[in-house]
């Protein structure tokens, strides 16, 4: 029997080259550290696909999804998978623009082919995305497991301070009172400023 055009399924918008998977014991996604730059990873003259995820360790949505992206090497064997911490790496963040986080991107060799843009974050739409993207199909007994909630992406949020976001508001703080101090129209509240300008 001959397929009707609705029943066919679509070529994948990517090809992507399926990597070697003999000798690879554990199927889990790379992070990459503060030192590490993507670009060096990925092979601009391969057709080779990598699945990369921008996320925040205090970003709720990226701890939401971490348990599935941890999932996805055992269902994609032959793909890879990064991790990067937007706020350390965020020139890369700028370059591929990402000004949200959870933010993921599939790259076929070093150049970006096409963006996650589902609000449902979970192991079927991720699986769905790559399988629509590539046309490679998931391993169907992967699940989400308790060792994916441990690592090695973080599903629980980590407390800090982000010292650039407390920079920033301080020097609008300060920026904000040197600016209604040089204010000629309020020099009256301040004392002794109010004969300053008078003969």
């Amino acid at each position: 029997e001959e397929a009707n055009g609705t029943d066919s399924a679509r070529a994948p918008k990517v090809t992507c080259e399926e990597r070697n998977v003999s000798g690879i014991q554990r199927f889990t996604p790379q992070i990459l550290n503060v030192s590490e730059d993507l670009m060096e990873l990925l092979n601009p003259n391969s057709s080779d696909c990598t699945l990369v995820l921008f996320y925040t360790p205090w970003c709720r949505f990226s701890a939401n999804l971490a348990p599935h992206f941890n999932s996805l090497p055992r269902a994609f064997p032959t793909l890879r998978f990064l991790a990067l911490d937007a706020s350390q790496h965020s020139s890369l963040s700028t370059r591929f623009g990402t000004v949200a986080v959870p933010n993921i991107l599939l790259f076929q060799g070093a150049k970006p082919m096409a963006r996650f843009n589902h609000t449902d974050r979970t192991l079927e739409t991720l699986k769905d995305f790559i399988f629509n993207q590539t046309g490679i199909e998931a391993k169907s007994d992967v699940v989400v497991t308790e060792e994916d909630w441990e690592g090695p992406l973080p599903s629980v949020l980590t407390k800090g301070i982000d010292w650039l976001l407390l920079f920033s508001l301080l020097f609008l703080a300060s920026f904000v009172m040197y600016a209604t101090i040089r204010t000629e129209s309020i020099r009256w509240l301040i004392p002794g400023q109010e004969h300053e300008h008078q003969e």
